[in-house]
């Protein structure tokens, strides 16, 4: 039995703490929030939980084997390196930190420790996401031509980190996953309409190996909210609606194909393929409950989904998205430590 301590129960902390008291090999033994309301409502769901404002009640605690962090992003990394110098595994929630150089030295702290760092990217537990992998490691949807996003919504504005860093972890994360790769570079444009010097939306080119490209739309001001994915292969097409709840994806057998010998240009033509639209099964487990058990898993041997290797990735593209927006949209290449090679 696991014993689990868990940092900030504000919006995500108590889903968290939910699914960890559900799973039959952690106890979650103490929750620490700086709000004597949020503890109180915690104690009010779980009488037998211990609540503390003070979070190093829990760094401090012998008897607790991991601790979870739900902070805002800023906190990250000193508090992720409090508690793995005092000896514990950590399971922090995206994006892994604020700082590129935070981010490597967590991660290099975490490898020489031999301690557990998982990032929450919850998106590559869900059904759907892992779908798409299989279906492009496959071959069945032919050559990855291309991948576009959009993640929009009307709010929630954030006061301490911009659009990017809020919602852009999801589809990098998810990108980097089912391609299993990493953007060489990227290009990005962003503008703050609201509040200043805080883009609340913005559009991003990533370029992969094999000449893939992923194009993110991420907003705070759209009038609908739009979860949608679509990939673009030689021999099919894929539309992923994460808001739909019961056709999540969609393979289209549509494609183009150049006929390959013609000896003047007006006989140059495209041969257009329109077939079946085929809606594939996926598994109904909630992706958080199957993340948490992961991080149980892995401190007990696995590999982790979304290491701090991952998540650090994640960030050296956030970060060089955040450059390109400060250089209007000027190609930025994505320099990857040695540690990642």
């Amino acid at each position: 039995m696991l014993k689990i301590g868990v940092i900030g129960c504000g919006y995500w902390g108590p889903n968290l703490i939910r699914n960890f008291i559900n799973l039959k090999d952690a106890q979650v033994k103490t929750a620490s929030d700086l709000s004597e309301n949020r503890l109180k409502h915690m104690n009010r769901l779980y009488p037998s939980l211990a609540v503390t404002v003070d979070y190093k009640d829990i760094i401090n605690d012998p008897e607790i084997d991991a601790v979870v962090i739900a902070t805002p992003v800023s906190t990250h990394y000193e508090l992720a390196v409090e508690a793995i110098k005092a000896g514990k595994h950590v399971f922090c929630e995206k994006p892994l930190t604020s700082k590129v150089d935070e981010g490597i030295k967590l991660v290099s702290l975490a490898d020489k420790a031999g301690k557990t760092l998982m990032v929450g990217h919850t998106f590559v537990y869900t059904a759907a996401v892992n779908k798409v992998r299989d279906l492009i490691k496959s071959g069945e949807l032919g050559d990855v031509y291309y991948i576009s996003t959009s993640r929009v919504n009307l709010g929630l504005f954030q006061d301490d980190i911009n659009v990017v860093w809020d919602l852009a972890p999801h589809d990098v994360s998810i990108m980097n996953y089912i391609l299993e790769s990493r953007p060489v570079s990227v290009s990005a444009v962003g503008y703050s309409y609201i509040q200043p010097k805080i883009q609340d939306v913005a559009f991003v080119t990533l370029r992969y190996p094999g000449s893939i490209l992923a194009n993110l739309q991420v907003s705070w001001l759209n009038p609908n909210k739009i979860r949608a994915t679509t990939v673009v292969g030689s021999r099919k097409m894929l539309v992923y609606d994460d808001i739909s709840s019961l056709e999540k994806i969609r393979i289209y057998d549509k494609g183009v194909d150049v006929i390959p010998h013609y000896d003047t240009f007006g006989e140059f033509q495209l041969s257009y393929r329109y077939g079946d639209i085929s809606i594939p099964k996926l598994d109904d487990a909630e992706p958080l409950k199957i993340e948490c058990q992961h991080f149980l898993d892995c401190i007990n041997g696995k590999t982790p989904r979304s290491g701090g290797k991952h998540g650090l990735e994640v960030l050296l593209a956030l970060d060089a998205i955040d450059r390109s927006m400060a250089a209007n949209g000027a190609e930025i290449k994505i320099e990857y430590p040695e540690s990642l090679a």
